[in-house]
This record gives C-alpha cells, sequence and structure tokens, in this order.
C-alpha cells in the first residue's frame, strides 16, 4: 500500500515554471510506476505523465510535450513534475497516482491516489 501527498502547487504568471513534488510511503515505492493527472473545474480528470520503476522511460500527454518532465528519486521516495512555459489552460489540480509495476494513461488503473495541489497560471 502506497500514501502519496502533493506539495509545490501555487500561483504562476503565464510562460512561469512551477515544480510539484509527491512524496511516497514505503519502502517499496521502486516497485510502482508513477502517473501525474490533471482535473479544472467541470471537466474530467486528464492524463499528464508518467514514468517508469527506475525512471528510464517517461510519457507524456501530447499537450504539455516538450514543457512537462517527469523525475523520480527512488532514495527519497519522492516523483516530480517540472511544468515550464505554463499557460493558463493548465490551470487545475493536480494529482500524484501510483501503480504496481508499469504504467498507464488509464486514472482508472491507478490504485493510489495524492490529495492533488492546486496550480494557477494567470494571464
Amino acid at each position: 500500500q502506497v500514501q502519496l501527498v502533493e506539495s509545490g502547487g501555487g500561483l504562476v504568471q503565464a510562460g512561469g515554471s512551477l515544480r510539484l513534488s509527491c512524496a511516497a510511503s514505503g519502502r517499496t515505492f521502486s516497485g510502482y510506476a508513477m502517473g501525474w493527472f490533471r482535473q479544472a473545474p467541470g471537466k474530467e480528470r486528464e492524463f499528464v505523465g508518467a514514468i517508469s520503476r527506475n525512471g528510464g522511460t517517461t510519457y507524456y500527454a501530447d499537450s504539455v510535450k516538450g514543457r512537462f518532465t517527469i523525475s523520480r528519486d527512488n532514495a527519497k521516495n519522492t516523483v516530480y513534475l517540472q511544468m515550464n512555459s505554463l499557460k493558463p489552460e493548465d490551470t487545475a489540480v493536480y494529482y500524484c497516482a501510483a501503480r504496481f509495476l508499469t504504467y498507464s494513461n488509464d486514472p482508472g488503473s491507478y490504485p493510489y491516489w495524492g490529495q492533488g495541489t492546486q496550480v494557477t497560471v494567470s494571464s
């Protein structure tokens, strides 16, 4: 079982950058692929990106490709989402999620979720 806590959200101007962190519990963190998702008011939860167990492979939604970068530090039980060139349409609550072994872009396939952190991008 995994407990996840996101942090690092806030208000930023368009074109700016923000780094989100997701701290996980347990000594088996390296056994889980990690995903990032976001949800804006009135919209479905949207896949942002994911990273493999050892950090060797990443996968991004087209909407963030080239702007966002996912990384992980298994020694710190932490996954990061570096967001650059932020746009107002990136405004959402951002969630990290964990899935055993392999990653997916389907939010329904992730059993473990953090509480979310708000990211607001002003124009």
